[in-house]
């Protein structure tokens, strides 16, 4: 698989709430994770983000992304996916379903070595989304 072919299988089972078990043939087993949002503040490996967006499919049965942007640095070893996370809270959750939904910007910036993500970092503004959402 070339590096754009990785990293979107990634982004896709992510993004679809595949969880661990489909996410970790494309990663490193130790890759980190990074987001500068409170909802994600105590998530720092990618298992745990995957797992994180996997249950976000309870709360959000019809949870599903537009992509916006994939650009691929092979350079760097780096891919930017620019997308926007569409939901309606309809099931139980962090609180009981409040029916609103949320579109939701934000963008993953993806490390890569031979070909395994090895770092993520997630631009995302939670508040926003949260309070569209219902839930703060």
């Amino acid at each position: 698989m070339t590096l754009k072919d990785t990293a979107f299988a990634f982004f896709h089972a992510c993004e679809t709430g595949k969880g661990w078990a489909e996410c970790a043939q494309y990663c490193a087993p130790d890759a980190v994770f990074e987001a500068q949002s409170d909802a994600l503040a105590d998530i720092k490996t990618a298992e745990g983000y995957c797992a994180w967006m996997a249950g976000m499919f309870g709360p959000m049965p019809d949870a599903s992304y537009a992509l916006t942007g994939f650009a691929v640095d092979e350079d760097r070893q780096t891919v930017l996916a620019s997308a926007v996370f569409h939901g309606t809270n309809t099931g139980e959750g962090p609180v009981p379903p409040t029916g609103q939904k949320t579109a939701s910007d934000y963008v993953y910036v993806m490390r890569f070595s031979d070909n395994k993500l090895v770092h993520m970092t997630k631009v995302w503004n939670d508040g926003w989304a949260l309070r569209e959402l219902g839930w703060a």
